[in-house]
């Protein structure tokens, strides 16, 4: 198959739409992000990559870190970790307070806001103060790139108009499940958000998740098979917040969204993959990069139903 030619293809049929969607300007540092831009790459089994449009441009992985969170959390605490967190979609926007009232703090799955700040929350009860670090290294290491670092710039701005997060940080304290000083797990939580990447760097990081736990490359294995199947399984049902079901639908891949704009998914036993277009649609998911991984799909026939 002709990857290269597919992607290019893909390319040119979304342009129309890269002026449609909006950039997540109520974070003031990605208000500044030009629109009308889009990337996306493949990493195969081999190394080989391959990829179209603005691909080594760094951007915020904002909730995309949910994936590395969750993982290092699955593999500290393993089913443990469910007692504080479930793993069902939420159906509501990711920042909604009125779920988390009605469950009682236990937030629905670690995919939304509270359960990735209450996943944040695990990983400083195990590791203090070197959770970032521990995060930031394992990142580094699933991309094999050391230079891969947190644009403090977006991860000040984002805790100086974090009130939504801090008030469920806050309600999920007291239904005591929070643990830690939440002003604390917040601003961690937003350093993992502000981790600055490129859709090559993101789709190699994937390969893990596409080989069940194992990288293909390092032959290094990060988590076990079961908690990889774990992973993709809420990647699947929960990674697009309320349209999680809608992009099941339309792509059939495991994948996760954020609203920097990217989006990363995974073939399984054949590649990851990562695109990246800033505009995003109603429910704060990649516009163009939805569709482009539509497209990807339908072409190459790799979804996995």
């Amino acid at each position: 198959m002709n990857y290269q030619e597919i992607l290019d293809e893909i390319a040119q049929d979304i342009r129309p739409l890269l002026s449609e969607g909006k950039v997540a300007d109520y974070i003031p540092a990605l208000a500044e992000v030009k629109k009308e831009q889009f990337a996306m790459t493949l990493t195969l089994f081999d190394g080989t990559q391959i990829s179209t449009g603005c691909s080594e441009k760094l951007f915020s992985i904002q909730s995309i870190s949910k994936v590395f969170t969750f993982t290092q959390a699955l593999k500290y605490y393993g089913v443990e970790l469910y007692k504080r967190i479930g793993r069902e979609p939420s159906g509501n926007p990711f920042n909604s307070l009125v779920q988390l009232e009605y469950e009682h703090g236990k937030p629905r799955n670690p995919f939304i806001n509270a359960g990735a700040i209450n996943v944040t929350d695990a990983l400083i009860s195990s590791a203090g103060e070197r959770a970032y670090e521990n995060l930031l290294t394992f990142i580094q290491s699933i991309a094999n790139d050391k230079t891969i670092t947190s644009d403090n710039r977006v991860a000040t701005s984002e805790m100086q108009h974090g009130y939504r997060n801090l008030a469920l940080a806050n309600l999920m304290k007291s239904f005591d499940n929070l643990h830690n000083d939440t002003d604390e797990v917040v601003k961690t939580y937003f350093k993992h958000c502000a981790i600055e990447m490129n859709t090559q760097m993101l789709s190699r990081s994937m390969l893990y998740l596409a080989n069940y736990g194992r990288d293909p490359l390092s032959n290094q294995e990060y988590i076990s098979k079961e908690q990889a199947k774990r992973i993709n399984a809420v990647m699947l049902t929960c990674g697009h917040y309320d349209a999680s079901g809608d992009f099941a639908y339309r792509v059939g891949l495991p994948g996760k969204s954020g609203v920097g704009g990217g989006i990363v998914a995974v073939v399984p036993k054949q590649m990851g993959i990562c695109v990246w277009s800033p505009g995003l649609n109603a429910q704060g998911n990649s516009l163009v990069g939805t569709k482009a991984l539509e497209l990807f799909t339908t072409r190459t026939g790799l979804s996995i139903f």
